[in-house]
């Protein structure tokens, strides 16, 4: 046998059913066996693969072993020339699989391959290459020089920024998104360490590969889609996972031929930059409730002068504990309300913020109405602080959304402008589906995968889709599974990389829409069964691999 292809799924179903969809096709032209090592999902995964890819050999775990040892299950079990090990949330091409066996068996000196890997936006993932995380390499990424030098054989040696992305070359280190290993180098190093749970297993193997005389490649004829997830870097599971396997390989690799003080110094700095990693994620949950605190607060303070002036011509002032207690607690009251009506999920949306206000505005009235009589100070000033409330943070919400910092959805934004590129049957079974997920998208029509086809609503053929989109003023593409290849849907992902284009995905049966460049930014994801999806919605999903 050619190959074993092994995934380690994670409550990614539809990510994971796309991913099988075009591992089916790739295995026509190669001898393979496939393996789902699923971790005790909960979102219908195993029945999904079950009913659906009988050819695969499910491994099924009753708890979150973690990547490692998900593959080393699979592994030890395989009986392939060459192990794949490759993420659910990826696509592949038709040809992948024989590219990479025929290039293995030109190069038998390779332990490991790794191709070209693009986002969902069609940008290519510099994780494609990388090199070994020495500490002056990390140092430079951490501290943000490699974006400032990209091309830099120095600033940028981690992702090897001198290499051109589109030339073979040599790379230390191979992402475990894909990473195409041959047995022997494997049977020579040993399987994956186990001590890495999620995160910098890829690093280690690789770097055991290099030490054991085998070089690693990268491939960049071969190019895959992978939903890399980059809303984790702000999980504070993510950020324990990453810099503790930071801080495991170092000790590994590094300590025996290093002084401790050295290790202290490298444990240190990484210990550090997780800190600021934990407290850029803390700022950026607590920004909005803190916003909204301050702006109400002092609504309501401002709000009380001017009505002692009015109601008793500025010759009485209420006492200060309606000044301390009740407005704070009318504050509290309000922000209570708003993240109960998840006013404060990110991105936010304004029905929420408002339905929160209203609420509260209710809320605060009936409890009001409760109190003793010495304690009722205004009815008016409940009523004022509400409907200022009402005007005055929406409106600076609405301004928010248009930074680039996620905080809210642009309600001002204007319906999208979507063509849909497939056959005349996926133009009807995706409006459908746009049409029930209630989502705001007006499509234009269809683009062809062919050249000949003059059907209804066709406004051109996949080769004129750059000069489609420009004239239509397209904001949206939804590439169908289903009429097109793919290599065609790579292809015109990375056609329409540089433009301002947001690209969806319709995979074979065009029953969800996949189409963030990020498999943890759900907003853009969209099902028939609403009770798995709903847009804008999140899933607790994990990336494996940084």
């Amino acid at each position: 046998m050619d190959l074993s292809i092994i995934i380690v799924s994670y409550n990614v179903r539809h990510f994971l059913e796309q991913c099988l969809h075009s591992v089916r096709k790739a295995s026509e032209k190669a001898d393979c066996e496939i393996f789902v090592v699923d971790n005790n999902s909960t979102d219908g995964s195993c029945s999904m693969v079950i009913g659906q890819f009988p050819e695969v050999k499910l491994i099924r775990n009753q708890f979150n072993a973690g990547f490692s040892v998900a593959n080393n299950q699979a592994i030890r079990l395989s009986g392939g020339t060459f192990i794949l090990l490759l993420n659910p949330d990826t696509l592949v091409e038709e040809d992948t699989f024989a590219q990479c066996i025929a290039f293995m068996n030109g190069h038998p000196d390779a332990g490991a391959l790794g191709v070209k890997m693009i986002n969902g936006n069609g940008k290519l993932l510099p994780e494609s290459k990388r090199a070994l995380p020495t500490p002056s390499t990390a140092f430079f990424k951490m501290s943000g020089l490699s974006v400032l030098f990209p091309r830099s054989g120095l600033f940028n040696r981690y992702y090897l920024g001198h290499l051109d992305n589109s030339i073979t070359s040599e790379a230390e280190i191979i992402s475990g998104a894909f990473m195409f290993i041959r047995k022997e180098a494997l049977d020579k190093t040993g399987l994956l360490d186990e001590t890495f749970f999620m995160y910098g297993e890829d690093i280690d193997l690789s770097f055991r590969f290099l030490k054991a005389g085998f070089k690693n490649y990268y491939f960049p004829e071969v190019k895959i889609i992978h939903y890399k997830g980059e809303s984790t870097k702000g999980d504070i599971d993510y950020i324990i996972h990453f810099y503790n396997a930071m801080i495991i390989f170092v000790k590994k690799h590094f300590m025996e031929s290093r002084p401790r003080s050295f290790f202290f110094l490298i444990r240190t700095a990484v210990y550090l930059w997780g800190l600021i990693a934990l407290l850029k994620n803390f700022f950026r949950k607590i920004f909005m409730p803190v916003c909204d605190a301050v702006v109400l607060y002092a609504l309501f303070i401002s709000i009380i002068p001017v009505w002692e002036n009015y109601k008793f011509g500025g010759g009485y002032s209420y006492p200060n504990l309606f000044h301390k207690s009740i407005v704070l607690a009318y504050t509290l009251a309000t922000m209570l309300t708003v993240y109960l009506a998840g006013g404060y999920k990110l991105p936010s949306r304004l029905t929420d913020v408002i339905k929160g206000i209203v609420l509260s505005t209710i809320a605060i009235f009936a409890i009001y109405s409760m109190l003793p009589v010495n304690l009722r100070y205004s009815r008016a000033i409940v009523l004022l602080g509400g409907v200022s409330a009402l005007i005055i943070i929406p409106l600076y919400r609405i301004i928010l959304s248009f930074t680039r910092f996620e905080f809210m959805i642009n309600p001002l934004a204007r319906v999208k402008r979507t063509v849909i590129v497939g056959e005349e049957d996926s133009l009807n079974n995706i409006r459908n589906l746009l049409n029930d997920s209630a989502v705001d998208f007006f499509i234009i029509g269809r683009v062809s995968a062919i050249q000949d086809d003059f059907g209804a609503d066709v406004l051109g053929n996949i080769g004129q889709l750059k000069e489609i989109i420009r004239v239509n003023r397209i904001d949206e593409v939804i590439l169908s599974a289903r009429g097109l290849s793919a290599s065609q849907i790579i292809n015109s992902m990375q056609l329409l990389s540089e433009s301002n284009i947001k690209i969806h995905i319709a995979p074979a049966g065009e029953k969800l829409i996949i189409g963030s460049k990020s498999i943890n930014q759900r907003r853009d994801i969209f099902a028939l069964d609403s009770s798995i999806f709903r847009s804008r919605s999140k899933n607790s999903t994990k990336d494996f691999n940084e």
